[in-house]
């Protein structure tokens, strides 16, 4: 295949040795299967996003650190540097967030460093070597569901205790291998201290995973380990290890019941949504 023009220097640099194919295009980036000495790895090239993209990741933006105080306010005012500045902040996110989680003990694609645009990673396989699905391309058995739900909501609990939530965690954004899942896609990654939308989005990122694996076990929908963890986190309490029960009573004079409840209804008619697709799909095959 064509070498894509964002790989090129890094076979120049010795970066990398060969590009075998591509893996997946998405909006914000492009991976790449490739050969690095006897190792094959993956590389993500970013891609340079729009205004209209900017904007939508503002709400993801708040609470992170940038370099100095002039970027900061740059990036504040919309400008064009300060979209620049947003811009690598957004790419570099990830490659900080992979680095600190994988040596947190989270379960994510090894990074073998950053250059100029482009993560090189570990690539991901399924149990013949092939790059692995999708959590929502597989199908599990029920006790299988139940076991990678807890790895997936111990995985959100070591997150927050670095002081990091995904932000869009989702059956996309898990990987299925013979040893469990993987997290991947964290460009979006949120501040749990730092960003006003933390809980809410703590709460998404639980719910989508726990929706996804109901299908199989219909029971984990009964479960809250989001506003368990969070209560912990907030008072301090919260450890990598912490044992959590999955109840939790809500105090209804602090939450707006009523929005949690229909955030929960609407998460499930996408989850029906999404499967009925999947059925028509399999019917027409």
């Amino acid at each position: 295949m064509k070498t894509p023009a964002g790989l090129q220097e890094l076979i120049d640099d010795g970066v990398i040795d060969e590009v075998l194919r591509p893996l997946k295009s998405g909006k914000e980036a492009s991976v790449y299967v490739v050969r690095c000495g006897d190792e094959v790895r993956c590389a993500k090239v970013y891609k340079d996003m729009g205004q209209r993209s900017f904007q939508q990741r503002v709400q993801y933006q708040e609470g992170r650190k940038v370099r100095g105080s002039r970027q900061a306010r740059a990036i504040g005012k919309a400008s064009k540097f300060g979209r620049k500045e947003a811009e690598a902040a957004w790419k570099n996110a990830e490659v900080d967030a992979l680095y600190l989680l994988a040596d947190a003990g989270v379960r994510v694609p090894r990074p073998h460093g950053y250059f100029n645009g482009v993560l090189v990673m570990e690539l991901v396989t399924d149990a013949d070597g092939h790059s692995a699905p999708r959590l929502g391309e597989v199908e599990l058995s029920a006790d299988t569901a139940r076991a990678w739900h807890r790895i997936l909501v111990r995985q959100v609990v070591r997150m927050l205790c670095v002081g990091l939530i995904h932000g869009d965690l989702s059956e996309y954004n898990v990987l299925a291998t013979p040893d469990g899942p993987v997290i991947i896609d964290l460009p979006q990654v949120v501040s749990a201290s730092g960003n006003n939308a933390a809980r809410t989005m703590l709460r998404r990122d639980v719910g989508n995973i726990t929706i996804s694996l109901s299908r199989f076990a219909p029971e984990l929908l009964d479960t809250r380990y989001a506003e368990e963890m969070w209560a912990l986190f907030e008072q301090g309490e919260l450890q990598p290890e912490s044992e959590l029960t999955g109840h939790f009573d809500v105090d209804e004079s602090a939450v707006d019941v009523d929005s949690v409840m229909q955030s929960i209804i609407d998460a499930r008619e996408e989850a029906i949504i999404r499967q009925q697709g999947r059925e028509a799909a399999l019917a027409e095959d």
